[in-house]
């Protein structure tokens, strides 16, 4: 999906700037550090071993630049990090001492939490079920997944999701449905990576709506209050801010920093040229 668009980025630049450099940074790099328990299928190995079928991740400039700036921010490095990358692609990545453990994309960025227009995990019976009943081709099938399912496959109201809180907050069932869907789902993978770091001490939110969707970030930490963890209502009135935004009694400190994935694409470009 996004492979196309870079590549005629960097042909474009190699016949302006012949001379110049042409660096990659790709996305699914920071996760290169999980174990093979984490990123293998429960599928046929012949598919890992003759055509890399596995899990790869993505969002990982984003959670490498989280995982590095909140360190800077409390001054430490060994420590256990959910990060919520939420936007209208999410994914969720567990990092310890500045790795990536796990993530919740898969093969492709379609995998894992419900996002603005794709599915995230879904019963895999589903897809042929579906292609029978309405005739539809691989091609289109995959296209659906990606383009027409998510938040504005639920709600049918918009693939923003600034229209979909509005339209819920005038009680419209469908884009509460959705939000809901999507909180409770989100919920649930911190919770399942709660057990992959075995605890943790920080969750983050980043993102366009991690970083400025308050409504979302309650949602998600109202499920999450079992556990000990608290958000403090009244910091949690932000937008697109660094702010701690945890109760001090709360067992995990909760944070929302506002990503910048250029500057580590640009830092990465420099250290790679140098």
């Amino acid at each position: 999906m996004h492979n196309p668009a870079g590549l005629a980025g960097i042909r474009a630049c190699k016949k302006l700037l012949p001379h110049a450099k042409m660096v990659t940074v790709f996305d699914t790099a920071f996760h290169q550090t999980m174990e093979e328990k984490a990123y293998i299928y429960n599928l046929p190995y012949k598919y890992y071993e003759d055509y890399g079928i596995r899990k790869y991740g993505a969002h990982g400039i984003s959670h490498r630049y989280i995982a590095k700036r909140l360190s800077e921010i409390v001054g430490r490095y060994d420590m256990k990090i959910i990060s919520c990358h939420l936007g209208q692609g999410a994914s969720l990545c567990a990092i310890k001492n500045g790795q990536s453990i796990d993530t919740t994309m898969g093969l492709t960025p379609l995998a894992g939490i419900p996002m603005g227009t794709r599915c995230g995990d879904v019963d895999p019976s589903i897809i042929p079920t579906v292609m029978k009943l309405y005739d539809i081709k691989p091609d289109e099938m995959l296209r659906i997944m990606n383009k027409e399912s998510g938040a504005w496959g639920i709600s049918g109201v918009s693939t923003d999701f600034r229209d979909i809180e509005r339209a819920a907050a005038e009680g419209d069932r469908r884009s509460i449905l959705a939000l809901e869907s999507r909180a409770y789902i989100i919920a649930q993978y911190i919770a399942k990576f709660l057990v992959t770091l075995q605890g943790t001490d920080y969750i983050v939110f980043t993102g366009g709506i991690g970083e400025n969707g308050l409504e979302e970030r309650e949602r998600i930490c109202n499920y999450l209050e079992f556990a000990g963890i608290k958000l403090d209502k009244e910091a949690n009135k932000v937008r697109g801010e660094e702010k701690l935004l945890s109760t001090p009694d709360s067992k995990v400190q909760i944070y929302t920093i506002p990503t910048n994935e250029e500057v580590m694409i640009a830092r990465d470009t420099y250290n790679l040229c140098k």
